[in-house]
């Protein structure tokens, strides 16, 4: 790419926020030189990476690679027998660390490394979980090598006593030494004679001996080295004879010191050197994680994604966003290019968004071809350019005497003697600052070079004559920035398919310009040219209109879908209810034939037992008896359910919603939920079940024969309770509710029943996880006036309910 392009883009910018998220000196250079390519499989790979690299991050967090330092130079030094010096050591050792830290990062990026990493297909290696796997696994962190050197340095200007042994004897002599001279001198100090001639009463350092700071004048009273003088020459510096013995063997020891250190570093160096080939490794490896994580904590600041790209030119960005304006101001554009069209005309009033727009599609495609996640939506496409060429903003150059016009020019003639089928050209206010009618017939005819060779285009104008060519020839399609009249303010939207409107007249009404100068400027404009603004203007209530009918639409559709799966869920709940009443119903009938078989089959052996046995004719006769009233007791029992379910039964004249009627082929109790059809057919809701009865199989529950009332009579206080009793339903509905809310509501409920004298009631609690219908009974346990309670049984809502009967 020209260097020219990348600094009229401001790519140059982009990649210096790149350089800020890198660690290492080399992975910021690596980020400074980025420049895109033109290889469609690199320039896949470079996004994958960085796509990657995003997906690890989000995963597991931030990594550092802080601690990478350049090694290099210091490798070579050991390949020539040399020995390194504790801070290239140390850098050595941060190196490794920050190898460790990346090591355990690979592991929580992914979740399935090591023995759980899926095997390869011949069942040797282990298949890459992504395009980094292969990094991570190059990565050694030496971790013996590292320890040894920690152990032995401490800092740079300090070594362990424990590196060697032989280190550690000399410094524990040393220690005694210097505890030997500061007593001699400490001695001499605390002499009330001597201490007269001192400068101050203090045991000084100079050239690695000890020394007293003694007043000029009395140098002759303390014999000994004069090893300085202060920079008045008031005060010598002496070493007293009494400690040169003293001092001289501590200066031995320090000698001593200093080459078994040297000696140190030369171990460390030499283990170090073993392992050169994978530090050399692990350098180029830590540089290259860290330029890649670079790009993926970048993208992470703006939202970026991996677009796709193809080599036909085609360009399609989905609410694509210019990476260095405020993510939260900046209005997402969309922009097709190249497939049905590829000139771009875009036009509008200043200050709409069009330069905005041009340099947005330049950057993003300077971003994707050199690696970088794009800020747009997911999908977004991007063609690959060998070249990309802006001319935009003010080229007047004063020092070569050129006007904006010639400036724009000669860029133009540049761009045409390099442009091809493989090109982007973007063009901000095309042959502008000169005569518009020749400016404008100029433009045309750049542009139809441009088409001619098959380079994809952007241009903005305020040309109507472009306008017009865009209309009229194929491949050539019109944009606009939308701009808002009423307000004065545009929209930065760009919509493609509609030229733009300049909307001087209506700007400057609005800003107050005198009616009769918009009039006198209006006559002054061709007819045409009127008519084709007006054609302009309806196009663009048009399309108001258009988008709002849409956006309608689009709501209509939404409510549409939403109530068919409301349907289709409710739909899916009573199927799920009829399948449940058959299947009850199937067991019971099974149950019934069974027992039938069963009490069949002890029949005849009993017949075979006593005909074959010649028992007495007694025994006979009782096991009949015992038969014959076991039948009777079955059909009393099915005569009781009949007259318990159909008392004086009327079909309802007029029922209403919420009226209570009991259904007599169901033997429960429910509501009225919806009025009869023209069949008599309604619903009515028992419980948690809503089922379609017809009116000839209700009953009408009317409140005032109800037990209760006859309980009471007509007493002052039956007629309190017999209101309390009639207002009190027999059955609560608790299903929805959370546990506290459930537990408060059932509470009431239940004194207020019990207050009523209703025997029993029915808790609809629903089955769910059970913790609702758990907490109904731990809480029924501790009423004294609730005397039991069970699951309902069949036709009673089976678990899905509990029946409370209160004492007496």
């Amino acid at each position: 790419m020209n260097e020219k392009v990348l600094k009229t883009l401001e790519y140059n910018k982009i990649i210096a926020r790149l350089a800020e998220h890198a660690s290492s000196e080399d992975a910021k250079k690596r980020c400074l030189t980025l420049t895109p390519g033109t290889d469609i499989n690199e320039i896949n790979l470079l996004q994958l990476q960085t796509k990657d690299a995003l997906n690890r991050l989000f995963k597991g967090g931030r990594i550092s690679f802080s601690g990478v330092h350049d090694i290099r130079d210091s490798l070579k030094r050991l390949e020539i027998g040399a020995s390194l010096s504790i801070t290239e050591l140390l850098r050595v050792c941060s190196l490794l660390e920050a190898a460790k830290r990346s090591k355990a990062f690979s592991r929580t990026s992914i979740g399935h490394t090591g023995p759980d990493r899926p095997a390869a297909a011949d069942g040797t290696d282990e298949l890459p979980v992504d395009s980094l796997t292969g990094f991570f696994d190059q990565i050694e962190p030496l971790t013996p090598l590292c320890d040894e050197i920690r152990r032995c340095i401490l800092s740079e200007d300090e070594i362990a006593d424990d590196a060697s042994s032989t280190l550690r004897s000399i410094r524990k002599s040393m220690r005694g030494m210097n505890d030997k001279i500061r007593a001699q001198m400490n001695s001499m100090i605390n002499n009330t004679t001597t201490r007269s001639y001192l400068q101050d009463a203090v045991i000084t350092m100079r050239d690695g001996r000890y020394c007293l700071p003694v007043k000029a004048e009395a140098k002759s009273q303390v014999p000994g080295m004069v090893h300085d003088q202060s920079s008045s020459g008031s005060t010598l510096f002496i070493e007293p004879l009494a400690v040169v013995n003293l001092n001289n063997e501590y200066k031995a020891l320090l000698i001593k010191e200093k080459e078994e250190i040297e000696v140190i570093l030369a171990n460390l160096s030499n283990l170090t050197a073993g392992y050169s080939m994978q530090l050399h490794t692990d350098y180029n490896v830590l540089t290259e994680l860290d330029f890649i994580f670079a790009k993926a904590a970048f993208a992470q600041t703006y939202n970026g994604v991996a677009p796709t790209f193809n080599t036909d030119g085609r360009i399609n960005i989905k609410k694509g966003r210019h990476p260095l304006l405020d993510a939260k101001k900046v209005v997402p554009i969309d922009v097709r290019l190249g497939e049905d069209f590829t000139l771009l005309i875009i036009t509008g009033p200043n200050t709409g968004g069009k330069t905005v727009s041009l340099k947005t599609v330049g950057l993003l495609t300077l971003m994707g071809q050199a690696g970088l996640h794009i800020p747009a939506s997911e999908r977004s496409e991007l063609g690959i350019f060998e070249e990309v060429f802006a001319d935009i903003g003010d080229e007047q150059s004063i020092e070569q005497s050129l006007s904006t016009f010639s400036s724009h020019m000669t860029n133009i003639t540049r761009i045409l003697s390099q442009v091809n089928d493989r090109s982007l050209v973007l063009f901000d206010e095309l042959c502008a600052g000169t005569d518009p009618t020749e400016g404008a017939a100029l433009a045309i005819s750049i542009l139809s070079k441009l088409k001619l060779y098959g380079a994809r285009v952007m241009a903005t104008t305020h040309y109507s004559e472009l306008k017009v060519f865009a209309l009229q020839t194929s491949g050539v399609e019109n944009a606009c920035c939308e701009f808002d009249v009423e307000s004065l303010s545009p929209t930065y939207r760009l919509l493609i398919g509609i030229p733009g409107k300049s909307n001087a007249f209506a700007i400057s009404t609005k800003l107050g310009l005198s009616e009769d100068i918009i009039e006198d400027a209006k006559g002054r404009i061709s007819e045409n040219d009127m008519n084709f603004e007006d054609l302009l203007a309806d196009l663009e209530k048009s399309r108001i209109t258009i988008e709002k009918e849409q956006l309608e639409i689009n709501q209509y559709k939404e409510e549409i879908q939403k109530l068919k799966e409301q349907l289709e869920q409710k739909q899916e709940r009573l199927d799920a209810s009829r399948d449940k009443i058959l299947r009850e119903a199937n067991e019971q009938a099974y149950n019934i034939i069974r027992e039938a078989k069963d009490l069949a089959d002890e029949t005849i052996r009993n017949f075979n037992k006593y005909g074959t046995a010649h028992a007495p004719v007694s025994e006979m006769e009782k096991e009949r008896t015992k038969l014959r009233d076991k039948m009777n007791n079955a059909q009393k029992k099915m005569s009781d359910q009949k007259k318990n379910a159909a008392p004086n039964h009327k079909i309802p004249k007029k029922l209403r919603i919420g009226d209570r009627v009991k259904v007599i082929s169901m033997n429960l109790n429910g509501t009225v939920h919806s009025l009869p059809n023209a069949k008599g057919d309604l619903y009515v809701q028992m419980g948690i079940l809503r089922s379609l009865v017809n009116i000839n199989d209700l009953i009408l529950l009317e409140e005032e024969t109800s037990p209760t009332s006859k309980k009471y009579g007509r007493t002052g206080a039956g007629k309190i309770k017999m209101s309390k009793s009639a207002s009190v339903s027999t059955e609560i509905n608790l299903i929805g509710k959370t546990t506290d809310e459930a537990i408060a509501l059932l509470d009431k409920y239940l004194d207020d029943a019990y207050l009523a004298h209703i025997p029993s009631v029915r808790i609809v609690h629903g089955k769910g996880t059970g913790a609702l219908r758990n907490a109904v009974q731990a809480h029924l346990k501790r009423l004294k006036y609730v005397k039991s309670f069970h699951l309902g049984e069949y036709g009673e809502g089976d678990a899905g309910v509990t029946i409370a009967e209160f004492k007496d």
